[in-house]
């Protein structure tokens, strides 16, 4: 029961720090990613698809980290170091390589990037903590 309850609190740690770190970013990455906006400034597609996916996302990506974790990670930092690791060198190189072959921008590659690599680290961290 504890592990299903700290993928679950990994996971909206993870999905709270991507809605501030988007926030943040949301014109340049808006202008990298070509989305399209209206006169306001606020794009014209206001599905919400796209954060209900990023939710699922996020518990998936919390629960493939708690089952590689196992019972080999048990301290907050030991989480830390694994979860930026996966994100440093399994989420972002796949991210550039994705990015380079369809031409995207490098500031994407940065900013989609940058989130996986933190979130993993977050994510890690709070699995290693509890």
């Amino acid at each position: 029961m504890m592990e299903a309850i700290s993928v679950i609190v990994a996971a909206v740690a993870a999905y709270a720090f991507g809605a501030v770190w988007y926030m943040t970013l949301a014109q340049p990455w808006m202008r990298a990613a070509g989305v399209e906006c209206g006169p306001d400034g606020k794009p014209v597609n206001k599905s919400v698809v796209p954060f209900i996916l990023s939710a699922i996302a996020m518990v998936v990506v919390a629960g493939a980290m708690r089952h590689v974790f196992g019972a080999s990670v048990t301290t907050t930092g030991a989480g830390l170091t694994a979860g930026f690791r996966l994100g440093a060198f399994i989420a972002l190189p796949w991210i550039v390589i994705n990015y380079a072959y369809s031409g995207r921008p490098a500031t994407l590659t940065l900013i989609d990037g940058g989130y996986a690599v933190i979130g993993c680290t977050i994510i890690g961290a709070i699995l290693g903590w509890l």
